[in-house]
């Protein structure tokens, strides 16, 4: 909220305590418990103040309230107004742009940071790949959540963490090595010349070929998995040998994206800590043992039915590593919240997840919370990585590119671009960051690489190029913007352009209490489609009046500041030239 708007809320929660008084009722609420809304339409006014709130303590409609709230507010910077349940004001245009600019030009890159978060250590667990298969379309809308959401909590103030789990053992992991040791014939990567994490993932699919025609494939991977829990020798050797090809290739794409991680955590390195805590579970009776020597919780209380802790032969399951690395991380850093980015099919997974180190005496598990997104799908369907059907996360990358560059070339841009194949890589990183974070993240959704690249409509290379274009036009200007007559920009799309700019911070405060970075992306879109009508209707650099250029000059540098805050928080390469 702008400084006019929080000044405009003291102003309405004193006059609603004025009114208490009169009407002798306790005041139990707070600032915070005010709301603001910009009008429908500018006759209304410039900010909005709704009384629906407060009805059932003042056992008075909310448009009575409004009256009297109104009537209990003098102010020299605003006019008050009544509209029906809504207490409006009409506002000093001046001071507010002079503000909100002024502000913009002064904090730059810090431009709608709050401290709404701070004191908050948070961690944010996102990516968590396995070491069997390279990372795939699913992965990247995880990564590109988990990296927003973890700079938008920063931008809140919030002492954020981010941490990955590589999921490096299992019967999954196994099965790879399963084949690999049975038709890999001592090929590497590079005798390949393939990416490590292809080389592995071929594999992968390779064992679900040969289990489908060869009973004997299951036995053979779940011994594997006996052995290598066991320690033994030349299991352990396959097993670092080929995660070593994985994790390299997978960090190559990481590089590519953007993305970055505090710590990672590895569930080799984690698992046993998971298994003695429910084994110490047992021994107090928290769990119980059938006859098979499965150890199992009971659910009951959380209305589920019963969940296998640790399988008969010894060996764990997801659940047990996820409960040994939550343990971890609190004991290497006590967060006071843990977010886990992890698709909605594993909602049932953390509930359990959640309730057993409740179980198990853990208060801190009451700040654990699941962001669960939904799925990406194919036009053809859903992806299955057993059997090869995915969107593989480079080969993606790579065509993103490349129709970037075809874009670029079919628009006669390439001679005005330093570097063509630098720029498609940011225009492609951009394209597919805005797509996979502009739907709201529970949503299951369908990737189409083409929309995503238009450079027109809601799209991240039409936030790009609008950037771009407010460049090219501050590169033609030859003067100054240290003395700008702020009275001047007077027009309503103007105003409406300045307040978007004032309203940022709080869009930022927002979308870090909903850990939702639709909200930015969606406040970008907005943003950059009304100075698009702005830039086509009003003369920025050509005034009879170079006061008014100035002015104009000094909006659209705003606009441009906001534009790269924004792009930052959602990941999209800003671009001077395009």
């Amino acid at each position: 909220m702008t400084d006019t708007g929080k000044q405009l809320t003291k102003l309405v929660y004193d006059a609603l305590c004025a009114v208490c008084k009169d009407s002798n009722i306790d005041v139990d609420f707070s600032m915070d418990s005010i709301s603001c809304e910009i009008p429908p339409k500018p006759e209304y006014g410039d900010m909005a103040f709704p009384m629906f709130a407060f009805a059932k303590r003042f056992r008075t409609a909310p448009v009575k309230i409004a009256a009297a709230v109104a009537g209990k507010i003098s102010t020299p910077d605003a006019q008050v107004l009544v509209a029906g349940p809504y207490v409006n004001f009409k506002i000093d245009r001046k001071a507010v742009v002079q503000g909100i600019l002024s502000s913009v030009a002064s904090e730059k890159d810090d431009f709608g940071r709050n401290d709404s978060l701070k004191g908050n250590k948070i961690v944010v667990e996102f990516s968590c790949p396995n070491t069997n298969k390279p990372l795939h379309l699913g992965h990247l809308r995880n990564d590109s959540i988990g990296e927003s959401v973890s700079r938008i909590f920063a931008f809140n103030n919030g002492d954020v963490k981010k941490v990955n789990l590589i999921n490096d053992r299992g019967i999954h992991i196994c099965k790879s090595m399963a084949a690999y040791q049975k038709f890999g014939e001592g090929k590497t990567p590079e005798s390949e010349h393939i990416k490590g994490d292809h080389f592995v993932g071929d594999y992968y699919v390779r064992y679900n070929t040969w289990s489908q025609s060869d009973e004997t494939a299951e036995p053979v991977a779940r011994e594997m998995l006996v052995k290598w829990e066991a320690g033994d020798e030349e299991v352990r050797k396959l097993w670092t040998l080929m995660n070593s090809w994985t994790i390299g290739g997978i960090q190559e794409t990481y590089k590519k994206t953007g993305i970055s991680f505090d710590k990672i955590y590895y569930e080799s390195q984690t698992y046993k800590s998971g298994k003695k805590a429910i084994l110490d579970g047992l021994e107090k009776g928290l769990f119980y043992k059938d006859e098979k020597n499965t150890v199992w919780v009971d659910l009951a209380e959380i209305g589920l039915d019963k969940k296998v802790l640790l399988r008969g032969d010894g060996t764990s399951l997801y659940l047990t590593q996820d409960i040994g690395t939550a343990i971890a991380r609190h004991e290497d850093w006590p967060f006071d919240r843990l977010y886990y980015v992890v698709g909605s099919e594993q909602q049932y997974h953390f509930k359990v997840l959640f309730y057993v180190l409740q179980k198990l005496g853990y208060d801190w598990a009451k700040s654990l919370y699941h962001l669960s997104y939904g799925m990406v799908n194919l036009p053809e369907g859903k992806m299955k990585s057993r059997e090869g059907k995915v969107v593989d996360a480079d080969d993606l990358i790579e065509e993103l590119e490349q129709m970037a560059k075809d874009e670029i070339i079919a628009k006669g841009r390439e001679n005005e671009i330093d570097d063509i194949d630098k720029a498609a890589e940011a225009i492609a990183l951009g394209a597919l960051n805005y797509f996979l974070l502009s739907t709201m993240p529970s949503k299951d959704m369908v990737f189409n690489p083409a929309e995503s690249l238009s450079f027109n409509g809601n799209t991240g290379p039409y936030l790009q190029y609008t950037g771009a274009r407010i460049c090219s036009m501050l590169r033609k200007y030859e003067g100054n913007t240290d003395d700008v007559d702020f009275s001047l920009i007077t027009g309503d799309d103007e105003w409406e352009l300045v307040k978007s700019l004032g309203n940022f911070s709080d869009v930022v405060k927002q979308a870090g209490a909903d850990y939702n970075p639709m909200l930015i992306a969606t406040y970008l879109y907005n943003l950059a489609k009304h100075y698009s009508k702005y830039y086509h209707d009003y003369s920025i650099l050509k005034n009879d009046d170079e006061k008014v250029t100035v002015a104009r000059v000094a909006l659209s540098k705003a606009v441009l500041q906001v534009l790269k805050n924004g792009f930052a928080l959602i990941g999209i390469p800003f671009l001077e030239k395009m």
